[in-house]
């Protein structure tokens, strides 16, 4: 198993004890954490010691281009215990890590941008099983429209799409109540598709 997490959770003590469970892991480290270099390995990561953990740090660099050609870099570093660099590249890894903030903008997109930030309002468990599953049919119907209006333009990563301009548009459809057929089968999917693919 592996685990991976966000900085602030880097401790000796912690990695320690997520390691002698028997899983491996992968987490940011805070920027002013400091690890000496062991050994240097050849894709450019190198080994040092938490303690008595021997450990591995990742020096990753990210550069984000923006539709208008702006471009932004940034730098972090990363903790595993998957100390092989044949087995488990740096690259390999960092793009792995990078899978985690999709995860973390999907818990985002249900909590704050569907939500609001408020809390579900049943007070039994039915209401509140009923609620959770619809919010969770309509995170999955927006993202599905989402890929839907990325696979319309060939090359294009899904990821570029915005979740909170799906959401709006779809919520102005059932507002405005437009484009619904004469026999009442909305096609919301069709005009969020359209809505989505014109911000790509």
């Amino acid at each position: 198993m592996l685990v991976l997490w966000d900085k602030g959770f880097d401790s000796n003590a912690f990695l320690t004890q997520v390691s002698a469970t028997g899983a491996q892991v992968l987490g940011r480290l805070r920027r002013n954490r400091r690890t000496p270099v062991l050994t240097l390995l050849a894709d450019g990561s190198y080994l040092s010691m938490f303690g008595t953990l021997q450990i591995r740090i990742v020096e990753a660099r990210i550069t984000v281009t923006c539709a208008d050609g702006t471009t932004f870099t940034g730098s972090y570093r990363l903790v595993t215990t998957l100390t092989d660099a044949a087995c488990y590249p740096a690259a390999a890894l960092a793009r792995l890590y990078h899978q985690r903030w999709e995860h973390e903008s999907a818990y985002y997109a249900l909590r704050h941008t569907i939500m609001q930030g408020r809390v579900l309002r049943s007070g039994d468990p039915a209401g509140l099983e009923q609620e959770m599953w619809s919010v969770l049919t309509l995170y999955q119907l927006l993202r599905t429209v989402m890929v839907d209006a990325a696979e319309s333009r060939p090359g294009t990563d899904p990821d570029r799409c915005g979740f909170s301009i799906a959401l709006h548009m779809a919520r102005d459809l059932v507002i405005q109540a437009a484009g619904v057929t004469a026999c009442g089968i909305p096609l919301c999917q069709t005009a969020v598709r359209q809505g989505t693919n014109d911000t790509l």
